[in-house]
């Protein structure tokens, strides 16, 4: 269940304001069709972020605890960094022609979510909780649960809610991330690998 929690609470954190996001907005104006859009989101989402988490595992399996344990401490001091950059709407590639909303969601999303920092995310908590199935679900409701009020009411959000505010919430979540890995803290927040 932490695994769950914490990669759903971490994704969902750092997605607020993030490029694919933008994109939920981007499209819920363009097609103004949520419930597709929300399809499409969660069709990618599943997808990528299975994949991540598949990889995640894997390099926990090579690597020792000592190795994984450090090198998630720098992915997880990089995610914080990252965190704090604002993305630009104009990133990533552009929606498919006329395909339909949920075409042009599932592979828009699932292109600008590689490599992205939530995509990231989800190979460094795979890795720490070598659970691929409830990281990949917990990352995927994370990415529902910013990106769905994006897509039903993306213009009143983001006027309200400061992304700076968010940007530094999410990095700090990271950071304290990355300590208790180094420091090997077993507070019901990580399994495994101690």
């Amino acid at each position: 269940m932490e695994a769950f929690l914490v990669s759903a609470g971490l994704v969902a954190v750092a997605e607020i304001g993030d490029k694919t996001q933008l994109l939920a907005m981007v499209l819920a104006s363009r097609y103004r069709r949520p419930v597709p859009i929300i399809l499409g989101i969660l069709v990618a989402t599943l997808a990528n972020h299975a994949l991540a988490a598949a990889v995640g595992a894997q390099v926990a399996a090579w690597v020792g605890p000592h190795t994984m344990r450090w090198t998630l401490a720098v992915l997880f001091l990089a995610m914080a960094a990252w965190c704090l950059v604002p993305d630009k709407a104009d990133e990533g590639p552009k929606t498919v022609g006329h395909a339909g909303a949920f075409l042009a969601t599932a592979v828009a999303f699932f292109l600008v979510e590689m490599g992205d920092k939530t995509q990231i995310a989800t190979v460094g908590l795979a890795a720490r909780f070598q659970d691929v199935v409830t990281v990949t679900a917990g990352t995927t409701v994370g990415m529902l649960l910013a990106n769905v009020p994006a897509v039903l009411c993306g213009d009143v959000l983001a006027r309200k809610v400061p992304l700076r505010l968010v940007r530094m919430a999410a990095a700090a979540s990271f950071a304290i991330l990355a300590v208790l890995t180094v420091i090997g803290l077993e507070m019901g927040l990580f399994s495994g690998s101690g």
